[in-house]
């Protein structure tokens, strides 16, 4: 027997056309490529968006192409998000910060239709161009006509829409139908896509915006400083519209000054992005003596957040942090680190401590840690092994990639290998204690990378870190630190291996150490452990 209640699709077209009619005044604010600020509400937004799906129309678009975006968070971009999957079409987001020659591997692997790209773009597209087999057109997200440009087959955005009608009805069709395309940062390999649904997509956003989440309201004022190429900013688009909240983009700039004075302009209350650029928000508010008193939460997510830097946030700033983890191929929140009721009674410092972990799964995902065999393994908080998970939200193979199983374990009965080693206390609460690639294992011992990287970026004088596996001639592999430190800094490598002793196990404690420049980064801003093992493939550990 089924039950009788409406069999309605959950579609993405559906949290637009909400925001309109019940939150129509709420801002879209975005702060431009010239830095100009723009505002408007969600239903000028609504309006726009369905003059681009009918110019869509006269583009000859079909329900599922693939249009590509290459843009920053403004509210161009927002309107191609939701105008684009609410055609029925699938939006292509496309990561800059790729190599050029990944960039065109995606969107010919795609085989996108469109191109929309903001102005600053135009420039590794035209040296694409010649390489872009499917591209048909490239819409340029600007009111300039007169841009001086080697591509032939480009249009301007804002005539493109302004010639069309505000009278649009989103088609209704099956919420399984896809809704957009990621591809992975390509750390191996070329990149490899995530095709998300509708369904899966309003799932997520619901669990998402719940209590023990980014908990969104009609009240907040949120700041996505997550690329809305980087897995659709987490999801953050689509919470707040759901919410009603007001949308702050930041465009381009990123760097702290820039996002402490739109947070301080906008009254942001809640904003989320990775742990590189909060170190620079927290280290203008402190070179200042500034404070954002609007700002109530960040979400720290992407990486590992460093100890040092949950406790400045929350003691220094008194801002909340919520640990968050996920992974472009769970759409891509997995967990959220945010207390029962048993732990507000905890002293501070464990509290502080605890953040760490990167927290309980959100409702629709499951998972588990399992033995080098596939047995599961126990929530001991102390046992740690490959982390698994499976949900509605988890893909089940990668696009055009049918025979790349990805859900197996030692039972093949529907879980995803995650990469990560982590272990899960009794309460629920996942900590990642390593990629699977990137363990150190020393003696028949697994030391975990990212312990030594986050006790080495408290120490006062370094600004980052990153631990690779060196050859040892007894013990198989030791951890090398490779750090950079802050300008001035005069600290040695006997002074900063000091620094480690009572705060990790001896035995974890790096052999060496090796002060840089910089330390390599993916697209994503990740640490490129790849190119560090390359970089020190004959590295002899320098007794001290």
């Amino acid at each position: 027997m089924f039950g009788q209640m409406m069999d309605v699709p959950l579609l993405i077209s559906h949290m637009l056309r909400h925001a309109d009619r019940y939150h129509g005044d709420s801002e879209i604010v975005s702060r431009m490529i010239d830095g100009d600020i723009h505002r408007y509400t969600y239903r000028e937004a609504h309006q726009r968006t369905r003059k681009l799906a009918n110019a869509l129309l006269t583009l000859g678009v079909s329900p599922g192409d693939r249009l590509g975006t290459l843009a920053w968070n403004t509210h161009r971009h927002y309107e191609a998000y939701f105008g684009i999957s609410g055609f029925g079409a699938i939006s292509h987001t496309i990561n800059p910060r790729l190599f050029p020659e990944q960039v065109a591997y995606i969107i010919n692997h795609a085989e996108d239709k469109l191109l929309f790209i903001d102005e600053t773009f135009i420039p590794l597209v035209e040296k694409l161009a010649s390489q872009l087999s499917t591209v048909k057109k490239i819409i340029i997200l600007t009111d300039k006509t007169d841009i001086d440009t080697s591509l032939t087959n480009w249009v301007a955005y804002e005539p493109l829409i302004a010639a069309q009608s505000d009278e649009f009805d989103w088609p209704t069709f099956d919420e399984r139908s896809a809704s957009s395309l990621c591809y992975t940062s390509g750390t191996t390999g070329n990149p490899k896509g995530v095709l998300y649904s509708h369904r899966s997509t309003v799932i997520h956003t619901y669990t998402a915006s719940m209590p023990d989440a980014l908990n969104v309201s009609a009240r907040d004022v949120v700041m996505p400083v997550v690329p809305m190429f980087h897995v659709n900013a987490w999801g953050l688009p689509y919470i707040c519209t759901m919410s009603g909240a007001k949308l702050v983009f930041p465009g381009p700039a990123m760097d702290g000054q820039s996002l402490c004075e739109l947070i301080q302009a906008e009254g942001v209350t809640l904003s989320a992005g990775v742990p590189t650029i909060w170190a620079g928000v927290d280290t203008h508010l402190k070179d200042n003596h500034l404070e954002l008193p609007s700002l109530k939460r960040i979400v720290i997510g992407g990486s590992a957040c460093p100890s040092s830097m949950i406790r400045s946030f929350e003691v220094d700033h008194k801002i909340e942090v919520a640990h968050a983890w996920g992974m472009t191929e769970m759409s891509p929140l997995g967990t959220f680190n945010t207390f029962k009721t048993k732990h507000l009674k905890l002293d501070q410092e464990t509290q502080l401590a605890f953040k760490s972990r990167q927290g309980r799964v959100l409702f629709g995902v499951d998972m588990k840690i399992v033995d080098g065999d596939g047995n599961e393994l126990p929530w001991d908080g102390t046992t740690f092994g490959d982390l698994l998970v499976r949900g509605p939200n988890v893909l089940s193979n990668y696009f055009k990639h049918p025979d790349d199983l990805l859900i197996t374990d030692s039972e093949q009965n529907g879980w995803f290998m995650t990469g990560d080693v982590a272990t899960i206390d009794p309460d629920g609460y996942m900590q990642i204690t390593d990629r699977s690639k990137d363990v150190i294992k020393s003696g028949g011992e697994w030391i975990s990378s990212i312990e030594i990287e986050n006790t080495a970026v408290a120490h006062n004088d370094i600004i980052e870190a990153a631990v690779i596996a060196i050859p040892h001639p007894k013990w198989d592999e030791r951890p090398l630190l490779v750090a950079v430190k802050k300008p001035g800094s005069s600290v040695t490598k006997e002074e900063l291996l000091k620094f480690f002793v009572g705060k990790i196990a001896k035995w974890c404690i790096p052999d060496d150490v090796v002060f840089v420049e910089e330390i390599p980064h993916t697209a994503t801003g990740k640490i490129l452990k790849t190119k560090l093992r390359e970089d020190f493939t004959n590295y002899t550990v320098n007794e001290a």
